[in-house]
């Protein structure tokens, strides 16, 4: 009964995983809130590699929804369209340096001083005032950039320094980066798919380097968990990032920037209240 209750909230946190890497809401403070209400009953340590690690069922739904336009080696391409498939994998390569390094310098040191509710709630405040601020701003306007052709290598690299800021819980990676791409010139749906591009190599380094520091020692209900809560992550992720794929071809990203600034006041409303 124990491991039922306990996969149950592991595929809670997976659904929630799926639904918020996709959306620029943020994937990892959500799970640090719905944790602070169902309490999956875990070591730390493994939690800690949890909240990461699950993001690996998220991204081969990515993998899994654009094999074709990211393979290279696609028989059926012809030799030009190969070529700027791999002009697309460059910058992705260029796009990710920044908060690899970064991340892999300061990982323990953001964890022991940003993995908590006040700064989920500050920065998913923060970041839902820029994107309203940011699409008003833009509103009327047409976009440089409305294909991968168009983005250069060094828009590509300063919407990778964009990435850095979602290293703080609560920012959120896509919305770091999608933010970064429109405020650069790029349309919706390229920052959008920029996005998801980018979390590939992100994602599995960022879970290596989880797994590596965790040593590979899980209990047999630990491996359960964790599988548990990828499979849902895959599953609702292929819904999701559908929909925001058609969401954006027609909306602009202002709702999400005012469901950030209401989540982030009754995150401190409770916490101020019942913490």
């Amino acid at each position: 009964m124990t491991l039922l209750i306990e996969l149950l909230k592991a595929a809670l946190l997976g659904i929630v995983e799926g639904i918020t890497e996709w959306l620029p809401i943020s994937s990892t403070g959500h799970m640090i809130l719905v944790d602070e209400f169902i309490q999956l009953s875990a070591r730390d340590e493994f939690k800690e590699m949890f909240f990461v690690v699950i993001q690996l069922g998220a991204i081969m739904a990515v993998i899994l929804l654009y094999f074709h336009k990211l393979n290279p080696f696609s028989p059926s391409k012809t030799r030009q369209e190969k070529l700027d498939t791999m002009s697309i994998w460059y910058k992705v390569i260029i796009g990710v340096i920044p908060a690899g390094v970064i991340g892999v310098l300061f990982d323990d040191w953001i964890n022991a001083h940003f993995y908590n509710y006040i700064t989920v709630a500050i920065t998913l405040i923060v970041y839902g005032i820029l994107f309203i601020v940011i699409e008003n701003r833009n509103q009327g306007k047409e976009s440089k950039i409305k294909n991968f052709s168009e983005l250069s290598y060094k828009t590509a690299f300063l919407i990778g320094v964009f990435q850095v800021l979602s290293l703080i819980p609560g920012t959120s990676r896509s919305g770091a980066t999608i933010l970064g791409a429109i405020l650069l010139g790029t349309s919706r749906y390229v920052a959008a798919e920029y996005s998801f591009f980018l979390s590939i190599p992100i994602m599995f380094g960022a879970s290596a380097l989880k797994l590596w520091k965790f040593g590979f020692h899980f209990t047999g209900m630990e491996i359960a968990i964790l599988l548990t809560g990828m499979v849902a992550a895959f599953a609702v992720s292929l819904i999701a990032i559908r929909f925001l794929i058609r969401y954006i071809k027609n909306n602009d990203f202002k709702v999400f920037g005012w469901y950030r600034i209401v989540l982030g006041t009754l995150v401190i409303g409770y916490f101020v209240l019942f913490g």
